[in-house]
């Protein structure tokens, strides 16, 4: 996964994750990429530098947008040492927030109603679709080549996004 600092042509600045850089760029073709802000669409990536991690600190590497404040402020002399300060970070804004738990309840009302089959849902669901067992919701896991296998036989089905953490 790539996470991307995103930029709006109205200049609203946020970040998203995409599987790759193709990935992205089919996306934003295609209108897909909007800003949070104001949803606008014409959205294209932000200047990004990449951290690279010292071997001899143990770190990890990363990405981070780059800031004119703190170019200026590595650029700027200074008389006395002075601690790093951390500038809070909203790892996920409100329309993330309440998408996510959109998300934890469409989770929550499958495991409730319907039932669990694992990894033999592929089975299970030609199984119901050709009559050879009850008809009944079910859910469970399934590898790439089953759910086109199962959508070329038309049986209906839905992936459900896995949320980081959660017990899915």
């Amino acid at each position: 996964m790539i996470r991307y600092a995103l930029i709006c042509d109205t200049g609203h600045e946020f970040e998203s994750w995409f599987p790759t850089s193709a990935s992205f760029e089919a996306q934003a073709k295609r209108g897909f990429v909007s800003c949070p802000s104001c949803n606008s669409s014409k959205v294209e990536r932000a200047i990004m530098a990449p951290n690279v991690a010292r071997t001899d600190r143990g770190g990890t590497p990363r990405t981070q947008p780059i800031e004119p404040q703190a170019q200026a402020a590595d650029a700027a002399p200074t008389g006395a040492a002075q601690p790093p300060t951390q500038a809070p970070v909203a790892l996920m804004g409100e329309k993330e927030i309440a998408f996510r738990q959109m998300l934890a309840a469409l989770h929550q009302h499958v495991a409730d109603n319907a039932e669990n089959v694992g990894e033999r849902f592929a089975d299970e669901a030609l199984k119901i679709h050709h009559g050879e067992s009850d008809s009944r919701p079910i859910y469970g896991e399934a590898t790439s080549e089953d759910a086109r296998m199962l959508h070329e036989e038309g049986v209906e089905f839905m992936p459900l996004p896995r949320l980081p953490g959660a017990r899915n």
